[in-house]
């Protein structure tokens, strides 16, 4: 039975209640209830009461007597169960799974916005369905004191059975899509960013309310139907909307009863307007949120006027921004789209370059892509593809910035954007982007647009812009080089290097291409720490002797990034610091010079022992003694020099991937003349023996390796200096003498076993001349 109404009435009063009685009747009561019956049946089951009192005031009494309505009768409130899967998702999400609850919003005003549209598609073919229902619109009013929120839409709302279809059952949303997944794998749970984002819609208001009023009224019927339920319930009630002042022209209204912890926040008018700016800013219906404002009047103060700050409330609209990308291209300047760029990443530098495209066939999207002025400040940024520059819209709903590289690659990581599909769901999360077709059709499409608009820089008769350019986002196209090897027909052209022939400024590989001679056939580069070590390098002697220009990689990706193109325009690249470098024009006299040497080469190996694979005649050097090459499969310097410095670097890959070094001397320099003369003449010479051992350490620094003992090198460099340098100035015989004795000690300090370390007092013995002698 449900709850009684009671009540005292005049008796004046209660003809009115005549239509549920007898036309006419001669007193208060029986005009109530019709003799020889103490109850009157009236409509809809109600059961009136009457009792007789004394004077003129009647006792009547209403009891809606469900249990005794007629067959046929709508009863006056029902409950209803939730479907098992609905009930248990209800309980992780409340519970368990999510961690953002904003969105709850969100997901709200995109059910409504859906209700708006519905309505909107029914009304072109019939237009009763939009009469006597206002415009299509939202609106959301919070209200602090009650801790409530209330969404309203003027949409096609819902019948009945819709609101046990809709509201009680899964049936085939995405929601049990998700109960599977979560059920396959135990892990998912963990994932706190998963509710919301499966196709559950409506269940995310229990994120933040206690109980949910879902008033709702569909212009098919003429009837208002409230649906209720609290969070930790299994079941729902739907009862008839009988209050004149709650009824609805068409659509419908959600009430949110906030939690204690969650009423502080979100019943914040300025919250409100926040997460509707964020989330739903480019819905195509125009949304209002209740906030106060202030207006300034004229009051009277003691017969004086005075400025008043009065405050009130109003609708204001929130989503006052048309989308950009919807609009025509044709129809919006270049500042529109500067300033969109610059609201929207909160930016202050003008874009680079922008492209605005649509896309339509088998995947339909529409965006606005850029490329920023500068690059990012923070080295964190740089190549971390979670920068939140890509803003993923579905159907003008913005659903997420926190991407993975499932919309663009780690190497494009620095574009900006707005990506507007109808053919993803509102719903879609980071495994449904993984797994989607769709994303990998607009993946591939979105990288073919950024690389036109790239190449749309470059191609500038004034390359400011794409020295700008290369100067921030260089290392990103490098990167994509190693990355991406499928679009390297398109990477390659916008690489950009200096050469031996253009040290100030950088060329493009087509460039060096076309300066090429008929006879050259390699590309030649070389890698080292800057573009001072690269310009005297002994390796480039031979090549700028006979104006073969060599790019110079002075960045620590440039070698790797070389390595992963390997050809351009069917010409190899060719590091100019390994064995076996061919120039194309070898000279003949090189078999003479190679036998004439051939006993030197033999004799340096043999003092230089497992240091060095081979010893050999150098085709590269004019100037330099020698120069110590890599070997062909191995590592260069400067890629061991990065490998060294690698803070978890393995080393026995190291000491594996080091490989064979080959000394390559030249037999033009009089230094390996004078060697070669030792080698044949005196070859157990220990000054000859030396001046190899320093010449090998000269060209491991020369040809940019790190020595092994930096302080033993230095020991053998003064040492020399010593014997070079002995009297040339005119030094007294007593102290050259003094010298030679300091050097031959030393020497034998040096090659004896056990040395004693010998204590020496200063001397009390003081010159006239002492400052300080008393």
């Amino acid at each position: 039975m449900a709850p009684a109404l009671s009540g005292t009435l005049g008796a004046s009063s209660v003809a009115a209640l005549r239509p549920c009685a007898a036309r006419r009747a001669p007193s208060a009561a029986s005009s109530v209830a019709p003799r020889g019956s103490g109850a009157a049946r009236c409509p809809r089951g109600v059961r009136w009461e009457a009792e007789r009192s004394r004077g003129r005031l009647v006792r009547v009494r209403c009891d809606a007597a469900v249990t005794e309505k007629p067959a046929g009768e709508e009863a006056a409130e029902e409950k209803f169960e939730y479907q098992a899967e609905v009930s248990r998702l209800m309980d992780l999400i409340v519970h368990s799974l999510y961690s953002h609850k904003e969105v709850f919003l969100r997901e709200l005003v995109s059910n409504a916005s859906d209700a708006l549209d519905k309505l909107r598609f029914l009304g072109v073919t019939d237009s009763s369905l939009l009469a006597d229902g206002g415009e299509l619109e939202i609106r959301i009013k919070p209200d602090p004191d009650a801790g409530t929120i209330t969404i309203t839409d003027t949409g096609v709302g819902m019948t009945k059975d819709e609101l046990k279809d809709c509201l009680g059952t899964i049936a085939q949303s995405g929601t049990s899509k998700f109960l599977k997944a979560l059920k396959e794998n135990q892990d998912l749970g963990s994932d706190n960013g998963l509710i919301g984002q499966f196709g559950v819609g409506f269940y995310s208001a229990f994120l933040v309310a206690e109980k949910v009023v879902v008033s709702t009224k569909s212009p098919k019927s003429d009837k208002q139907y409230v649906w209720e339920a609290v969070a930790d319930s299994s079941s729902y009630v739907i009862k008839e909307e009988t209050d004149p002042e709650k009824m609805l022209t068409r659509g419908t209204q959600i009430t949110l009863f906030l939690r204690p912890d969650d009423k502080y926040e979100f019943a914040d008018p300025s919250r409100i307007q926040g997460l509707v700016k964020n989330y739903s800013q480019f819905v195509s219906f125009p949304i209002y949120t209740w906030q106060e404002k202030s207006r300034t009047v004229e009051g009277e103060k003691q017969k004086k006027k005075k400025t008043i700050t009065e405050k009130y409330w109003d609708w204001e609209l929130a989503n006052e921004t048309k989308p950009i990308w919807m609009r025509n291209p044709k129809e919006i300047e270049k500042t529109e789209y500067n300033e969109f760029y610059k609201k929207t990443f909160n930016e202050f530098l003008d874009p680079l370059a922008h492209t605005h495209f649509t896309t339509e066939g088998e995947v339909e999207f529409r965006s606005v892509l850029y490329i920023p002025g500068m690059a990012p400040l923070s080295n964190e940024e740089i190549m971390n593809p979670k920068t939140k520059n890509i803003r993923l819209y579905v159907k003008r709903v913005f659903i997420s910035d926190d991407f993975d590289g499932e919309l663009f690659p780690r190497y494009l990581s620095f574009v900006k954007g707005v990506v507007d599909s109808n053919d993803l769901p509102l719903n879609v999360s980071r495994e449904i982007l993984q797994e989607s077709r769709i994303v990998r059709i607009m993946r591939k499409r979105l990288v073919r647009k950024t690389f036109d608009m790239i190449e749309e820089i470059a191609e500038k008769e004034d390359k400011e812009d794409y020295k700008k350019f290369w100067e921030s986002f260089g290392k990103f196209i490098k990167l994509g080089c190693i990355e991406d090897t499928g679009n390297h027909k398109r990477l390659a052209p916008l690489l950009r290097f200096h050469s031996s022939k253009n040290e100030g400024d950088t060329i493009s590989l087509d460039q060096y291409v076309e300066n090429m001679p008929e006879s050259q056939k390699a590309i030649y580069y070389i890698a080292t720490d800057s573009l001072q070590s690269a310009k005297t390098a002994p390796f480039l002697e031979k090549l700028v002797q006979k104006d073969i220009e060599v790019l110079y990689l002075i960045e620590p990706i440039d070698e790797v990034a070389i390595q992963n193109l390997q050809t351009y325009k069917e010409k190899k690249f060719v590091d100019i610091s390994k064995e076996d470098l061919e120039l194309g024009d070898e000279e003949e006299e090189n078999k003479e010079t190679k036998q004439e040497f051939t006993l030197l080469c033999d004799w340096v190996k043999q003092q230089l022992g497992d240091k060095v694979a081979k010893v050999q005649i150098s085709k590269r050097l004019s100037s330099s003694p020698c120069v110590l090459v890599s070997g062909k499969f191995g590592w260069s310097a400067n890629m061991e020099r990065l490998m060294k410095a690698q803070t978890l670097g393995d080393t026995s890959s190291l000491e594996f991937m080091r490989g064979r070094r080959i000394f390559e001397i030249n037999p033009d320099h009089p230094i390996i003349k004078d060697l070669n003369a030792a080698c044949k003449n005196e070859p157990e010479s220990t000054e000859a023996k030396r001046a190899v051992e320093l010449l090998y350490e000269a060209a491991l620094i020369s040809s940019g390796y790190t020595p092994e003992s930096p302080a033993e090198l230095g020991g053998k460099i003064y040492e020399m200096m010593a014997i070079a340098l002995g009297g040339r100035w005119g030094r007294s015989d007593t102290e050259e003498a003094e010298a030679t004795t300091s050097g031959e000690a030393s020497a034998e300090a040096d090659s004896s076993e056990s040395t004693e370390t010998e204590v020496i007092e200063p001397s009390e013995v003081r010159p006239e001349s002492d400052p300080w002698r008393d």
